[in-house]
């Protein structure tokens, strides 16, 4: 089991940038990918970014490529998303999620809401024009 903690959301203008942290907790030592979405009031749950257990393996949804980056530090089990640039239509509740892949390789199945088990909580980001 993954427990997963988001921070770093906010209110903030557009054109600035903003870093949400996701912080995990695993009882197991099976690797595990980390995908963000995101869902705006109305919306269905959007892919935004996700990230292999080893970094070797990252996607982004078309309307954040370019303007966001995800990374992961192992040591601090932890991964993040830095979002440069945000516009108003990157408000939404953002959430971070996990997926054990035991070492195997991944594809393009981490940019799918369903093959995740494990959910945070969720962070607002909210930007304002």
């Amino acid at each position: 089991q993954v427990q997963l903690v988001e921070s770093g959301g906010g209110l903030v203008q557009a054109g600035v940038s903003l870093r949400l942290a996701c912080a995990a907790s695993s009882r197991s030592s099976v690797t595990y990918a980390v995908g963000w979405f995101r869902q705006a009031p109305g919306n269905e749950r959007e892919f935004v970014a996700a990230i292999n257990w080893n970094g070797d393996k990252i996607f982004y949804g078309d309307s954040v490529k370019g303007r966001f980056t995800i990374s992961r530090d192992n040591a601090k089990d932890t991964v993040y998303l830095q979002m440069n640039s945000l516009k108003p239509e990157d408000t939404a509740v953002y959430y971070c999620a996990a997926r054990y892949t035991y070492s195997r390789p991944v594809g393009l199945e981490l940019t799918f809401p369903g093959e995740y088990a494990y959910w945070g909580q969720g962070t607002q980001v909210t930007v304002s024009s």
